[in-house]
């Protein structure tokens, strides 16, 4: 096969988008992503774009673009009309979790409802990707049961790897995601090497014999070619390379689109972190991010600072000498009002290193250290 620069981007960036969609549904309902408002706007952003972007350059394939709404009829007997449904269904409830996560900070209840209902959708749309070639019987190359799971294998390969590369600017040190896009990366490499090892040692089950349902009366060959000059099918879908091409062309991809990616993610997971902790010295500029669940205006050494309501704070301080510096709310707030209330401890570095070293089991330094 031979696509035009408009499908290879289709094919990548949809995938890419409607996986990257997929995970944040799933997890952030969950917990298991950074729940501030700017991260999930730029991940939900970045699926967005992706997505809809490889939807508009599919179109530009199309002989009649101005046509391209049709196909949204023909979605009973077309795997094409059911992804470009399906591909706008997703944006539905993708659209209302992410006014949740974005305006309102909420990822449970029915927002997170909506984020589930839209990584179902987007996983359906992959599918339906992929099925727009397996359904195509004379190509057994598409016509196999390894084109839908790599689909959904090398979708999910890149999304954890934008995962991973958007996380790292919310968590200091990810364990989770460097680990689940390394498994990801050489789950989709396998899965890719499973299918190539199909295609080199399958033929084709439709042959002439077998379209022409003469194979019972002996051989059957062509008396001329089908296509009498060149066309838009012999150009992308009947193209074919020679062998020293191919072997080199995927050794290419084994190296970019696989190894690169997995040293790189086994790296950012097993390099240690030249970060040391909250190592606060004295005289230094302290940033601290503060959340409540009420609302209420927090004392934080002679300043004051506003928290609304299920949202994240960013202030900081100048620490002139070790101690500890007490927080606390400085006005009715509502419920537990008296226990909104917290304390910073500024240590020497030596202090702070024997302290984490023997006492932080458990504490949120140590958890941010890691």
């Amino acid at each position: 096969m031979h696509p035009a620069l408009s499908i290879v981007f289709f094919t990548t960036a949809s995938g890419a988008g409607f996986a990257l969609l997929f995970l944040l549904g799933l997890a952030a309902p969950l917990g298991l992503l950074p729940q501030s408002g700017w991260f999930g706007f730029v991940a939900l952003a970045t699926a967005f774009i992706l997505a809809a972007a490889g939807l508009v350059s599919s179109v530009f394939h199309l002989g009649r673009p101005e046509r391209a709404w049709r196909a949204f009829s023909q979605w009973r007997s077309s795997w094409l009309s059911r992804e470009g449904v399906m591909s706008v269904l997703t944006f539905v409830p993708a659209a209302i979790f992410g006014i949740g996560w974005v305006f309102f900070g909420e990822t449970g209840g029915l927002i997170g409802l909506c984020g589930v209902l839209a990584a179902i959708c987007a996983a359906v749309t992959i599918a339906c990707t992929g099925m727009i070639y397996a359904s195509l019987k004379p190509i057994h190359q598409w016509h196999n049961r390894w084109v839908v799971p790599n689909y959904f294998m090398l979708g999910l390969m890149a999304g954890f790897l934008l995962l991973d590369l958007m996380i790292r600017f919310w968590v200091v040190r990810p364990v989770g995601t460097p680990l689940l896009a390394l498994l990801t990366v050489l789950a989709a490499w396998w899965s890719k090497e499973a299918y190539w090892r199909f295609i080199d040692t399958n033929s084709a089950r439709s042959t002439v014999a077998s379209a022409t349902a003469l194979g019972s009366r002996g051989p059957v060959r062509m008396l001329e070619p089908p296509h009498t000059q060149d066309n838009y099918l012999l150009q992308e879908m009947g193209f074919r390379i020679a062998r020293k091409h191919k072997t080199r062309l995927r050794l290419i991809a084994r190296i970019t689109a696989f190894l690169l990616p997995a040293l790189l993610s086994f790296v950012a997971g097993a390099v240690p972190s030249s970060d040391q902790g909250p190592n606060i010295q004295p005289d230094a500029a302290v940033d601290l991010e503060l959340w409540s669940p009420t609302g209420g205006r927090i004392g934080l050494l002679a300043r004051m600072l506003d928290v609304l309501p299920g949202r994240y704070s960013t202030a900081w301080f100048q620490a002139t000498k070790p101690g500890r510096y007490h927080l606390f709310c400085s006005q009715y707030c509502g419920t537990n009002h008296a226990g909104m209330i917290g304390s910073v401890v500024v240590l020497e570095p030596q202090q702070y290193q024997v302290w984490l070293n023997g006492h932080a089991e458990g504490s949120l330094a140590l958890e941010g250290r890691k």
